[in-house]
């Protein structure tokens, strides 16, 4: 049997992975072709949009860009199909408003993400829930590691996958890093996002979330507890659960 591809291959973006594959602890595994991350869509082609409609059944897009970010790059082809999108901004308003202080590590930065983010979290963990059982869905955000980063870390988590894989699927991006940053420095208003953000930033290290795994369980007793403060009903847990594993 021909292994299952983790990372897709596409002309218009570098990070497009799927999220299936790993364990989980009682014995199960992720489902294959179900979610899928991502960094920024609006350059895919329409080989690219014709492969993710056709091939990997792509039904959904939770796009967890800033609005900011929506008006300027645009949804590119995607926005003349059928998909069903749904806005999921993790942070919204001037990138200016968001800038972290210079002491702060990219941890620290998933960290405040998650605690004040906490009603669209649980708004894209509901609506990648929901997608009907024999088709897919993408969440993505500008680079596909950070935004993306933290909610692919509460999905796994959620489904029962151990703490290591999440830490080596996150560290999956750096492999992407140097093309998503040479696209994203390409682009009108990311020109100096680097320098507004953790050093770290343009890096996937293990150890970053690792440290943002053990915050999540001092805090909230892990990605359950979370979820249950955050307001995700039992229900949208249940489905992701039953439509994610297998």
């Amino acid at each position: 049997m021909r292994a299952v591809q983790r990372k897709i291959p596409l002309e218009g973006c570098f990070n497009f992975r799927d999220l299936g594959g790993y364990p989980t602890r009682d014995g199960r595994r992720v489902r294959w072709r179900r979610l899928f991350r991502s960094d920024g869509l609006q350059l895919l082609t329409d080989a690219d949009v014709a492969h993710l409609r056709d091939d990997l059944r792509l039904a959904s897009i939770v796009d967890l860009r800033s609005t900011a970010e929506l008006e300027q790059d645009g949804r590119g082809r995607l926005a003349a199909t059928d998909m069903r999108f749904h806005h999921v901004p993790f942070f919204d308003g001037p990138r200016s408003a968001q800038r972290p202080p210079p002491e702060q590590t990219l941890a620290d930065l998933y960290l405040g993400m998650i605690e004040r983010a906490g009603a669209p979290i649980a708004r894209a963990i509901s609506v990648l829930a929901e997608t009907p059982p024999d088709r897919a869905a993408v969440y993505h955000c500008a680079a596909g590691k950070d935004r993306t980063g933290v909610l692919s870390a509460l999905l796994l988590s959620l489904l029962g996958v151990d703490d290591e894989l999440i830490v080596a699927d996150y560290a999956l991006s750096q492999e992407s890093m140097d093309d998503v940053i040479a696209r994203l420095e390409s682009l009108r208003g990311y020109e100096d996002i680097w320098k507004e953000l953790p050093p770290d930033t343009m890096h996937a290290h293990p150890d970053t979330m690792r440290r943002l795994l053990t915050a999540l369980d001092e805090r909230w007793g892990g990605a359950a507890g979370l979820a249950k403060s955050i307001g995700v009903a039992p229900r949208a847990l249940d489905a992701l659960r039953e439509h994610g594993l297998e």
